[in-house]
């Protein structure tokens, strides 16, 4: 199935400023090959396939795909229109649908010219509708896709892709927002279609989608080829020995008592623009020295969820308590006085102050520690070796402490700000997808802190996409969907990815 090579990367590099994303990388991809692309952050991954797809231009190195008669030909660098008409498909991670659209008007979009005709349409239909038939990746086609479930739009950016009839088609986390049950379902649609002849690129971060439905791994490590291997050969220990150089070391849950109550919801409701974007007269609690997992397809109440427990949303009825005192103003500041530890979903938006400093971003939520200022005034060679201390500590790589925060890559971001809050001991830890966008090795330095916190005494509400962290770490789980939440009385994935969906288990 694999002898045909369709693409070769030969000696590609890219440097931003001092930085060398990629440092004269190889990749060969053959016909009806799934490849998954690995590697710790910032090891070049994206940046590559920003290359093979035209978003970047390369410093070095050059791209050839196959044609129909299996001869070689250099792609032109630096150009998306180049890669599209030479086969080449990309699906971001981040759904890019124009929602007051249906199905077929999105597709049409940048491939063919929008037009009123009955005919043209009708052909462009016809065509979908063939595709959806052979592949087996189904939508709706004639619903505005802002209203399709979060499955149907990832199987509609795919189907734009397949419109173009590409050869090569890259997948960038093609499942972070998906159940288990419609992401295995999207692999097997993609194993077909493998089967029929489409090349597949996918980078992922779970190692139970990669080992279980690519043929092919190939592992970049700082900017470098670091190997590669086949996935019949594999298991998550090599993988992690060509990501990081070592082992990832597992931790274990160890079984505890809980102790009193940290936090409790009492009927809490909260009004969002749609029902997934509020509460529904939840009623929750979290003990100290346990880790409540909360399991959900993204956009179904989570946002609204942790926005209470951090103080940026307040409650339209019901009670909210702290160590059984109800808050009466519920307010970020409010919340961080009350020993609540904050680790924001969007870690660029919510997370830091880009134009501030790595050092002041460490110490803005502790501004009236006597450590940090001094009669109003900050002392700043204090911030200075802090914030140098914890970037050691929690391996924050970067420019320096000094230096704007923007200028760190999203997984040293979410390094900083695992930095500021795991150092104060909070009482109640807020992590919202704590490990997105992490390396393997860094993912289990978060869940070894957040085990540490637990064991001593921390409550711990733990709100991921990722099914399989939730299932590790939690001590309980809850199910949420459209703002209602349920008990998972099972841990069997199948049985949670039916709740997730909003079906009784």
């Amino acid at each position: 199935m694999h002898s045909d090579k369709i693409l070769a990367l030969k000696g590609l590099s890219k440097t931003f400023g001092t930085i060398a994303a990629n440092c004269d990388v190889d990749l060969d991809l053959h016909r009806g090959e799934i490849l998954a692309l690995l590697g710790e952050n910032g090891a070049g991954k994206t940046t590559l396939m920003n290359m093979l797809f035209g978003h970047y231009m390369p410093d070095a190195g050059q791209i050839e795909v196959a044609d129909a008669n299996q001869r070689f030909l250099p792609l032109t660098l630096g150009h998306p229109q180049a890669a599209i008409a030479a086969g080449i498909g990309m699906v971001h991670q981040h759904f890019t649908l124009a929602e007051n659209l249906d199905a077929v008007d999105n597709i049409m979009l940048g491939a063919e010219r929008l037009t009123l005709l009955p005919r043209k349409r009708a052909a462009a239909e016809k065509k979908i509708r063939a595709i959806m038939a052979e592949s087996g990746l189904t939508a709706p086609l004639d619903v505005a896709v802002g209203k399709l479930t979060v499955g149907e739009r990832q199987r509609v950016e795919i189907l734009k892709a397949l419109y173009r009839d590409v050869k090569i088609l890259v997948l960038d986390e093609p499942t972070a927002v998906l159940t288990p049950q419609e992401a295995d379902t999207l692999f097997e649609n993609i194993r077909a279609m493998a089967q029929n002849g489409l090349s597949v690129i996918f980078i992922s971060h779970k190692l139970r989608e990669v080992l279980a439905f690519s043929h092919r791994i190939t592992v970049l490590r700082h900017g470098k080829n670091a190997g590669e291997i086949k996935t019949d050969q594999a298991d998550e220990q090599q993988i992690a020995r060509l990501m990081v150089g070592a082992e990832t070391p597992s931790h274990t849950r160890e079984t505890q008592a809980n102790g009193p109550a940290i936090l409790r919801f009492k009927g809490v409701s909260v009004k969002g623009r749609a029902r997934r974007d509020s509460l529904q007269n939840v009623d929750l609690t979290v003990f100290s020295g346990e880790i409540l997992g909360i399991a959900g397809v993204s956009g179904n109440g989570q946002t609204a969820l942790a926005g209470v427990i951090s103080g940026m949303l307040s409650v339209e009825s019901g009670e909210v308590l702290i160590e059984d005192q109800p808050l009466l103003d519920i307010t970020p500041a409010a919340m961080i006085s009350r020993g609540v530890g904050r680790i924001p979903e969007d870690r660029h938006r919510d997370g830091i102050v880009g134009s501030m400093s790595v050092a002041e971003n460490m110490v803005i939520e502790q501004l009236d520690d006597p450590t940090i200022q001094q009669n109003g005034l900050l002392r700043r060679d204090a911030i200075r070796d802090y914030a140098e201390t914890l970037s050691l500590k929690y391996d924050v790589r970067g420019p320096g402490a000094q230096a704007s925060a923007r200028l760190l890559s999203g997984g040293n971001i979410q390094k900083m700000i695992l930095a500021r809050v795991f150092d104060r001991s909070p009482k109640l830890i807020l992590a919202n997808q704590p490990t997105r966008g992490l390396d393997m090795g860094a993912a289990s330095e978060v869940a070894r802190r957040l085990l540490e916190a637990r064991g001593r005494g921390a409550g711990i509400v733990l709100i991921s996409e990722d099914l399989d962290e939730v299932l590790k770490l939690s001590d309980r789980i809850l199910v949420v969907h459209d703002g209602a939440f349920s008990t998972a009385k099972t841990r069997d994935r199948a049985q949670l990815g039916l709740m997730m969906a909003g079906q009784a288990a």
